[in-house]
């Protein structure tokens, strides 16, 4: 049996705000939209992708699936990604290598120092 990651779902109460910020953040774009759902990705045949959903409650806790983004250049984009409507979070996370921060809805994502593998 083989199995492989398709999207990554995503809560959210402004689906086109959350789904153009992502869009921005990674150079994706829309793939598919109505008001249930917005779909995004590279390429309507790159796996994965990510879609937004509604929903009616507020984020109420540190968020336990985050997404770890691997920059080319860690500092230029922590300042770009800000610059989209993100901003830094403290989550206990103390000195360490990564820099956390959230979208405009609060979800938490890490923004790794750079790698050339899942082992690095």
């Amino acid at each position: 049996m083989s199995v492989r990651m398709y999207q990554l779902t995503v809560d959210t109460h402004d689906l086109p705000s959350l789904a153009r910020f992502w869009c921005a953040v990674l150079d994706w774009k829309v793939l598919f939209e109505d008001e249930e759902e917005i779909v995004i990705g590279a390429d309507p045949s790159a796996l994965p992708g990510m879609c937004f959903v509604p929903v009616p409650d507020a984020k109420t806790s540190k968020t336990r699936l985050h997404i770890d983004l691997a920059p080319d250049d860690q500092e230029a984009e922590v300042e770009r990604i800000i610059g989209l409507g993100a901003r830094r979070v403290d989550i206990g996370q103390g000195e360490v290598t990564w820099v956390v921060l959230a979208d405009p809805e609060g979800n938490e994502f890490c923004v790794l120092s750079p790698k050339n593998s899942l082992l690095d």
